[in-house]
């Protein structure tokens, strides 16, 4: 089996500067999804073949994940037609992919992105999101957590006609009665390179989920929610082993030791 293990990231920000080359707890923000990636491929890549690519229009971005402390990484420079707001990530993976074929001259099995933003992942989701992937057969393998809103129960719309309704009309009384409802939160995706050679992306397909930790991922849109998220970190890291294992291979690996404060 051969992975491509894609990350992201574009140049600048709207709602937080430069987010993509902060510190998060004192480490770069990027280093989180390769410390994942490192720890999967020690634990479970033995008879995997595995590239990690990072695509940026960013030259800074670009330049600090080429010397990171982890791994061998191939760099691809974004170019401007893949640069824009309104540009979808799949078309940015399938240039990875299409790209990383023509250079390595073999075909990827299976290519997973691991978005910079959502550093609060362990190594059982990457895990968890290869495995079902491959014993599912998916077009698109994707992560999610339960939503706290429901639009069969307490979700509302606004009409000028009919006021505030629900948004998908019901009789249920209790949120438990309503079908499970789940958040897309932009952590993790497993892709069949044949689905997006095809032109396949979200609007056509067969797709699976892996449900993550549900307070881990916030959407970092303004400064205050970096500022939460690491927050949640800190609690996340001393008391769940399993998340600090990340933080503990990047502090590990930059030569400051496991006990060293966030």
């Amino acid at each position: 089996m051969r992975l491509l293990f894609t990350i992201c990231g574009r140049a600048g920000s709207k709602g937080i500067k430069n987010k993509n080359l902060r510190l998060f707890c004192g480490k770069p923000l990027a280093y989180y999804s390769l410390s994942a990636i490192d720890l999967y491929v020690k634990k479970y890549g033995q008879g995997t073949d595995w590239d990690v690519v990072i695509n940026s229009d960013s030259d800074e971005l670009l330049q600090l994940m080429d010397r990171n402390p982890f791994m061998e990484v191939n760099l691809i420079k974004r170019s401007p037609e893949l640069s824009g707001d309104a540009v979808g990530k799949k078309d940015v993976i399938l240039d990875c992919i299409l790209r990383m074929e023509e250079k390595k001259g073999y075909q990827y099995d299976v290519a997973v992105d691991l978005d910079i933003t959502s550093p609060l992942r362990t190594v059982e989701d990457l895990t968890h999101l290869v495995d079902r992937h491959l014993k599912t057969g998916a077009d698109i393998t994707y992560s999610v957590t339960t939503a706290r809103r429901n639009p069969y129960f307490n979700q509302v719309t606004y009409t000028e006609k009919e006021g505030a309704r629900k948004v998908i009309t019901s009789q249920f009384t209790s949120r438990q009665q309503a079908p499970v409802i789940y958040d897309m939160n932009a952590s993790l995706y497993a892709y069949k390179p044949e689905h997006l050679k095809s032109g396949g992306g979200f609007n056509g397909g067969y797709y699976e989920i892996i449900e993550m930790y549900d307070t881990a991922v916030l959407d970092l849109d303004h400064e205050n929610d970096f500022e939460l998220m690491q927050v949640i970190a800190d609690y996340l890291y001393r008391t769940k082993p399993e998340f600090a294992e990340i933080r503990d291979n990047i502090l590990c690996e930059t030569k400051e030791g496991a006990d060293s404060s966030i």
